[in-house]
C-alpha cells in the first residue's frame, strides 16, 4: 500500500457536486501541488473544509473546490485521506481527477479504498462486504440488514463463535501437552455439550443465508395459473402501476414479464407468466413452456385461480409443479362472487378490481421471506453465500470433533477437526491471509469505494 490512490467517489453522470477521494501516505503532498487555498496551510488542518482552486501543471485554474483533510488513523481507509468536492459536471470532474493523477496519484482499483480500510484494521471483512450491500440496497429491510452488518453485529456473532471454539480447542490441546493424563469422562461430556451448543449456534446463522440472498438479490416470485385468472392484473396491483397488458382474451400474455417491486421492505422480482394450458398455437405453446421453466426456478409461486367460476382441478394443477415448490393459492375475482366449489379451499381471497385482500397477500409474501428474522433479536443478520460456505465447513469440523470424542479418538485427531472449524470461522471476518479471497470480494466493488 505504498501508492497513493485517487478516484471519483460519487456516482457517474452530471450533478451539482462530485466527490474525489485521495488516500495514501503522499495524499497531502500530491494535493498541495495542485490545490491553492485562501490560507497556505489551510489544507493541513484535519476535518476542516477549506475553499480553494485546483490548478493544472501550467498553473491554469481547473475548478473552484472544497477540500477536507482526514489525518490517519481517523479516516475511512486508516491512511491520510483528502476529499475534494468539485462541480459535478462530467468533464470538470475528469479534469480535476486527471490533474491529481498527473501530480502523482494512481487511479484506484474497484474496492481499493475499502480493501485498505480492512487491511488497516478499520473494519473486518463482514463490514467491508456490508459497504457494498448498503450501496446496492433496494429496500428498507436490505438497508437495515446492511447497516446491522456494517455496525459489526455479524462480526460480533462470528467472534463469539470463534472464542467458544478456541476455548474448546484449548481444553483438548491441554491433554495433548500432557499425554500421561487421560481426558476424564466428565470432561468429555462437558466438551460434547459445548460442541452441541456451538453446532446449534452455527446452524442458526446458516439458516439466515436464504434470507440474506433474498434481501440482496430479491425473491423470485412467479405468478402462475390458468388463462384469464387475473395474473397480469395481480402483477399490476403488486407493482402499483400498469405494466402488464390486461385482456379478457385467453393467451394475451405469451411471454414472461419481469419487474422489481418493494413489498413490505422486501425486494421482489415479479414474473408474470403465460396461462398454463394445452395449446395448439406454437407461439403460445412456447410461452407456456417458458412459464413452466420460470416456475421451476422460482422461490415462491402465486397460484392464481378465478374464484367466481367452478373450481378447476387444483390438485391436478399442482401435480404438474415441482414437489418442493413453495406456493400460495390466490383465489381472485371475489368482486364477482365466490363460487360454491371454492368455499372450502384454503387460499387468500382477493379482488384486483376492488383491491380486496391485496394487503393480506402482500403480508403473506413478506412473512414468507422473513421467517426467522428475529433469531438474533432486533438486529437483522443475514449471511451471504461466502459466509454460508465458511459456516458449513465450520459445522462439519465441529460435528467431526463431537463424533471423535464419542468414539474415543485420540485428542490430536479431535483437535484437527476443531482447528479446521476455527480457521473456517476466522475466514468469515478476514482473519486469514488469502489474497485471492480479498481480490474476489473487493473486485465486485464500485470504483471509488
Amino acid at each position: 500500500m505504498e501508492d497513493t490512490i485517487v478516484a471519483v467517489a460519487s456516482p457517474p453522470g452530471q450533478g451539482a457536486v462530485s466527490l474525489i477521494r485521495i488516500s495514501g501516505k503522499d495524499s497531502s503532498t500530491i494535493a498541495s501541488k495542485v490545490f491553492r487555498g485562501i490560507n497556505p496551510d489551510s489544507l493541513l488542518k484535519p476535518r476542516t473544509q477549506c475553499f480553494g482552486e485546483i490548478l493544472n501543471n501550467k498553473g491554469e485554474k481547473v475548478d473552484s473546490v472544497l477540500a477536507t483533510f482526514f489525518k490517519k488513523p481517523n479516516s475511512y481507509t486508516g491512511e491520510d485521506t483528502i476529499e475534494i468536492s468539485c462541480h459535478g459536471g462530467m468533464l470538470i470532474t475528469k479534469y480535476v481527477l486527471d490533474t491529481l493523477i498527473e501530480a502523482g496519484a494512481r487511479p484506484a482499483e474497484p474496492g481499493e479504498f475499502s480493501k485498505r480500510s480492512f487491511l488497516n484494521g478499520k473494519m473486518d471483512l463482514t463490514q467491508a462486504e456490508a459497504v457494498m450491500d448498503l450501496i446496492t440496497a433496494k429496500t428498507s429491510l436490505a438497508m437495515r440488514a446492511a447497516n446491522s452488518q456494517l455496525d459489526g453485529k455479524l462480526g460480533d456473532c462470528v467472534n463469539d463463535l470463534k472464542e467458544s471454539t478456541l476455548n474448546i480447542l484449548a481444553h483438548i490441546e491441554a491433554y495433548i501437552d500432557f499425554p500421561e493424563e487421560d481426558i476424564a469422562p466428565e470432561t468429555v461430556d462437558q466438551i460434547i455439550i459445548k460442541l452441541d451448543e456451538l453446532i446449534v449456534s452455527v446452524g442458526i446463522l446458516i439458516d439466515t443465508s436464504e434470507q440474506g440472498r433474498i434481501l440482496r438479490e430479491g425473491l423470485l416470485l412467479a405468478i402462475a395459473g390458468p388463462p384469464n385468472a387475473g395474473k397480469s392484473s395481480l402483477m399490476n396491483k403488486l407493482l402499483g402501476y400498469e405494466r402488464a397488458i390486461v385482456s379478457n382474451v385467453a393467451g394475451t400474455t405469451r411471454d414472461t414479464i419481469e419487474e422489481t417491486a418493494n413489498i413490505r421492505g422486501v425486494p421482489i422480482r415479479l414474473i408474470d407468466t403465460a396461462g398454463l394450458r394445452k395449446v395448439d398455437d406454437a407461439i403460445e405453446g412456447e410461452g407456456v413452456e417458458r412459464a413452466k421453466n420460470v416456475i421451476k426456478s422460482a422461490d415462491l409461486v402465486l397460484l392464481v385461480v378465478d374464484g367466481s367460476k367452478e373450481i378447476i382441478d387444483i390438485d391436478k394443477f399442482k401435480s404438474e409443479l415441482p414437489d418442493d415448490l413453495n406456493h400460495i393459492v390466490v383465489i381472485n375475482k371475489n368482486d364477482l362472487g365466490v363460487h360454491e366449489s371454492y368455499q372450502s379451499i384454503d387460499g387468500i381471497r382477493i379482488s384486483c378490481i376492488d383491491e380486496l385482500g391485496i394487503d393480506h397477500l402482500s403480508e403473506a409474501i413478506a412473512n414468507y421471506c422473513m421467517t426467522g428474522k428475529e433469531a438474533y433479536g432486533n438486529d437483522l443478520i443475514a449471511v451471504n453465500s461466502r459466509h454460508q460456505s465458511c459456516l458449513e465447513l465450520s459445522r462439519k469440523g465441529l460435528i467431526g470433533a463431537k463424533e471423535g470424542l464419542i468414539n474415543g479418538l485420540e485428542p490430536e485427531y479431535v483437535a484437527l477437526d476443531v482447528r479446521s472449524a476455527l480457521n473456517s470461522i476466522g475466514e468469515i471476518v478476514g482473519q486469514v491471509d488469502v489474497e485471492d479471497l480479498l481480490g474476489e470480494i473487493f473486485g465486485s466493488f464500485c470504483i471509488g469505494k
